[in-house]
């Protein structure tokens, strides 16, 4: 009775594997997509045929196996048959960039004010749907809008919830909707996610391409921006927790007479970290109101370098704290790494100490347990490249979502 659908299902799944072999290893032959994939060559000759219907794949060129026979037609992925968009709604200002399936970030993306994250839904889904307008142009005809992929600096709670005001809450999917109303000529889903799961998500696999590093099993993701927030991997996916709040460090208690957070807690990680509390206790306060917070964290590293002695005793402090916050989260979750990013990745010469000195009991009480402190490769753009990936394996998990193509790839040379 379910074999229609269980047939569907099984045939996206094939194509799935195919694509993403492609993706990764082209160009390449249909012998070696079948041996990959263990899938047989009629059935690697009927799914290809399938991707080259919609577009995705082209054959590219022939190549010998250095023996007789006929040359292998090779395969290679046609990025350009679909769009990625991703937006960036961070404090004061939203990023948005365009690409393809290859997954590459454009050097120069678009920009543009905003007030923040916070505040009525409306109003945030005019200011995403404005800068999406100003950044992205009408698709070609063969031209497939594959996703929208929005990374919130707010926490999206699985409910599709993320609080838009202290003690207030709007729904996540009030707000794709909303932006979508704005977009009518968008064509394609719009997903809202955290944008701390999205920079854990870029940075673990932009690790993971370094040869000599390991594939860790669980990790945990911090950053400091305007305000610190973290996400927690396991196996390379985000770990959401039952409310979507795994991960959130930025409320962890350090010291129980702490300094008061913004939350109304004492002790918060958040008070010792955040880059407000550091260029705080630098004296930078006024050159944040003035100047923005970019020329007061240019200032502190300038500080930092030059080993003035306020800068860094507030580094080490700020040190201490997370040390300990990372040593919650290891007892709980048994992380092997916890990759550092935001402002915390520059500064991670002068946190390392105290960091060190706070884990240095646990290590020497678990010698053999595995745990690395490693800064983070993607700066500011992290949760972008994070948002293009989520919204890549749309398409990738399921390439039947893109239409047949106005003028199917066949052959080299021809591109959408």
């Amino acid at each position: 009775m379910n074999a229609p659908a269980d047939s569907a299902a099984v045939r996206r799944g094939n194509l799935s594997l195919v694509l993403r072999h492609i993706a990764a290893h082209t160009p390449c032959a249909r012998t070696e997509v079948a041996a990959s994939t263990g899938l047989v060559h009629a059935s690697v000759t009927a799914l290809v045929a399938d991707l080259m219907q919609r577009g995705l794949v082209r054959e590219d060129g022939a190549a010998t196996a250095g023996g007789r026979g006929r040359p292998r037609r090779l395969l290679r992925l046609v990025p350009e048959r679909v769009r990625i968009t991703a937006a960036h709604v961070g404090w004061g200002r939203i990023r948005v960039v365009t690409t393809g399936l290859a997954g590459d970030l454009p050097d120069v993306g678009h920009v543009r004010s905003a007030p923040g994250p916070f505040g009525p839904p409306e109003h945030l889904a005019d200011a995403v749907g404005a800068a999406v307008t100003e950044a992205v142009s009408s698709p070609g005809s063969d031209v497939h809008p594959g996703a929208l992929v929005i990374a919130l600096a707010s926490p999206v709670m699985s409910t599709g919830t993320h609080p838009a005001a202290p003690g207030a809450g709007r729904s996540a999917s009030t707000l794709a909707a909303l932006v979508a109303e704005r977009l009518p000529g968008l064509r394609c889903p719009v997903e809202v996610v955290n944008d701390a799961d999205m920079a854990a998500l870029a940075e673990y696999h932009a690790l993971a391409s370094v040869p000599a590093e390991r594939q860790a099993g669980t990790v945990a993701y911090v950053k400091s921006d305007a305000g610190v927030a973290g996400a927690l991997l396991i196996n390379g996916r985000v770990h959401h927790g039952s409310h979507g709040l795994a991960g959130e460090l930025g409320h962890i208690p350090v010291a129980l007479d702490g300094p008061r957070c913004r939350c109304g807690a004492h002790g918060c990680l958040s008070a010792y970290i955040s880059t407000r509390a550091v260029c705080d206790a630098v004296g930078l306060a006024d050159l944040a109101s003035a100047q923005g917070p970019d020329a007061a964290v240019a200032a502190l590293l300038h500080h930092l370098r030059n080993g003035e002695p306020r800068a860094l005793a507030a580094l080490d402090r700020a040190g201490h704290a997370l040390g300990a916050a990372v040593q919650s989260v290891i007892g709980i979750t048994d992380a092997e790494q916890i990759v550092l990013g935001g402002h915390l990745a520059d500064w991670v010469p002068w946190l390392a100490p105290g960091i060190d000195a706070r884990l240095s009991a646990r290590r020497a009480a678990f010698p053999t347990a595995r745990l690395t402190i490693t800064p983070g490769t993607l700066g500011p753009r992290a949760a972008l490249h994070g948002a293009v990936r989520t919204g890549r394996d749309r398409t990738f998990a399921d390439p039947t979502t893109v239409p047949p193509a106005r003028q199917p790839i066949a052959g080299p040379g021809i591109t959408p």
